[in-house]
């Protein structure tokens, strides 16, 4: 039996069908889900418009006025964070669908680097045809052969794939009871994977010690990402995805500096 949230998403999608095809999974998985599963929560968000509260409301709980529960909640620059990341994680691990770029050209922005950043995102998100953003995501991560830019944590750090950089990743994350979730292929130290497991340090998804985000930061992304959305602004075949490279390279300089003054 689905409990609500679950049916809420299915509706907003369309369908179960829609949904699975929404997050790139087999039907069968989804018809056999009771309930959102936490690692899917915040892409079901971001694919659904369904709010993280009514898809899980056992791990993101509405807000109280309760003074001892209001004390437990997520920091809401927290929250913002996971949601950045979460976007990050959502556009680079696929090529955006026709429902997510409705929602994307909805976005606001303010005088902020990053609030300009969000704003060149949503006009951009306005004027793409679809069938050109799945082309350019394709030329720029696929390719014939490969694509223009390889997203992954150990081609950036030693010129090579499924390196040392993505044995660390897997030790932390074992270390951390993160398991890897069911039907992803790419390897852990692909940069949408990495950016969906800081969303999910950043607003508790984990239960993880007091710091593990900052620790996971410095040491898995901090290294390279940042190289990582300079190269996918300036990449040839971006034009879409120029704004997705320059909202990353803005938003991973804000936590790094965040980081160094926690520090």
């Amino acid at each position: 039996m689905r409990d609500p949230g679950l049916e809420e998403a299915i509706r907003a999608a369309g369908g179960v069908g829609a949904l699975a095809r929404k997050i790139g999974i087999a039907q069968p998985s989804v018809s056999n889900w009771g309930r959102v599963p936490a690692e899917r929560v915040l892409l079901v968000e971001a694919l659904t418009g369904v709010r993280r509260a009514v898809l899980r409301p056992d791990l993101y709980g509405l807000e109280t006025t309760d003074t001892a529960a209001a004390g437990s909640q997520i920091d809401e620059i927290d929250v913002a964070r996971s949601r950045e990341y979460s976007l990050l994680a959502v556009l680079l691990a696929r090529a955006p669908t026709a429902e997510l770029l409705a929602r994307l050209a909805a976005l606001r922005g303010d005088p902020s680097p990053l609030g300009l950043a969000h704003a060149a995102l949503a006009e951009a998100a306005a004027a793409v045809r679809l069938d050109r953003v799945e082309h350019e995501f394709f030329e720029l991560f696929i390719g014939i052969g490969r694509g223009e830019i390889l997203p992954y944590a150990s081609y950036y750090l030693t010129g090579f794939l499924n390196e040392r950089p993505l044995a660390r990743v897997r030790a932390d994350l074992a270390r951390l009871g993160i398991e890897r979730i069911s039907g992803h292929t790419e390897p852990e130290d692909h940069a949408a994977v990495l950016c969906d497991i800081m969303a999910g340090l950043a607003d508790g998804r984990f239960s993880v010690q007091p710091g593990a985000d900052q620790d996971f930061f410095e040491k898995h992304l901090a290294p390279w990402i940042g190289r990582f959305f300079a190269d996918l602004e300036q990449a040839s075949a971006a034009d879409f995805y120029r704004r997705i490279g320059t909202i990353g390279r803005v938003f991973i300089t804000v936590e790094s500096e965040a980081f160094t003054l926690a520090a």
